[in-house]
């Protein structure tokens, strides 16, 4: 069994944007610069937005923080995001989820330019994505296709199982393995909530990829010999034995699921380091698109 060292992993994609963004500034060319919003006081929203700071300011992107409180309307939320859209010195951005109850995500994720879209949760974004077109990918799965890559993970032929159908994770991870190229040409099940006998599934999976937000919700009585199993699943767990008072679990239970995976990713260090990896080359993208 090997781990799937995300955090190494996003530390290498890092170094590499970082040698970019030099490269670009010696030829004079415009810094990237990836700006954030973020509504409310959320405690989680607020340490993985800060982990997003900090890592512009590792690989040299400029960063901006719109902090906004938990009782700002619809309305004003979506003017924060049209000055975003029309100011030139932004190449992307991203509205942290979830947001209060009392805004529409969907309308705020629509509102936000295409071309902007460095989380990739657009429709058009979404769409292009489906029909194999350059776009946006969705940060979360491209981080999971870069460990793919990096760890040299054979995807051809292989059946994928996807557990959970959001539209930030299970639904495009479904169509990204089922793509013709490299990770893809997977046979890809789908599973959700409605799913029968989905341990009957879960156990022909050559590569699982688990995203309910249910922790240690797959155990390794459900994992094939030998699976590749990638864990997207993150939730605080009160620990009063631990400084911060909680604990992280995944959505897998490592201990039992790593006795039988030939890969697997923790939690924490998994595939949280690389979702940030990815929404800096997506912003790095953006900001390339605009040098013709």
């Amino acid at each position: 069994m090997e781990i799937l060292d995300g955090k190494k992993t996003s530390t290498e994609v890092k170094e590499e944007l970082a040698v970019a963004v030099a490269a670009r500034k010696e030829k004079g060319l415009k810094t990237p610069h990836l700006a954030a919003i973020l509504v409310g006081e959320d405690g989680a929203s607020l340490t993985y937005v800060n982990a997003k700071v900090k890592a512009c300011e590792k690989v040299g992107f400029d960063s901006s923080l719109v902090r906004l409180g938990t009782e700002t309307s619809e309305e004003e939320l979506l003017a924060e995001i049209e000055k975003l859209n029309a100011n030139p010195a932004i190449d992307g951005f991203i509205v942290q989820l979830p947001l209060p109850k009392h805004i529409d995500e969907q309308r705020v994720i629509n509102a936000v330019s295409p071309e902007k879209d460095v989380d990739g949760f657009h429709p058009e974004n979404y769409g292009r994505v489906a029909l194999d077109l350059e776009a946006f990918i969705p940060a979360t799965p491209n981080g999971i296709l870069e460990l793919i890559k990096r760890y040299n993970i054979e995807t051809s032929g292989k059946h994928a199982v996807v557990v959970g159908r959001s539209h930030i994770v299970g639904a495009p991870m479904s169509i990204l393995l089922g793509r013709n190229g490299y990770p893809g040409n997977c046979t890809v099940t789908l599973t959700h909530s409605r799913t029968k006998n989905l341990e009957e599934i879960t156990k022909t999976a050559d590569i699982l990829v688990v995203a309910l937000g249910k922790p240690e919700f797959i155990t390794g009585e459900m994992v094939k010999e030998g699976a590749v199993i990638i864990d997207v699943g993150i939730t605080r767990v009160v620990d009063e034995s631990k400084k911060s008072g909680f604990r992280l679990l995944g959505d897998v239970e490592f201990s039992s699921a790593a006795e039988k995976a030939s890969y697997i990713t923790p939690v924490p260090g998994g595939v949280g380091p690389m979702t940030i990896a990815s929404l800096m080359q997506n912003t790095l993208l953006a900001c390339q698109r605009k040098d013709g």
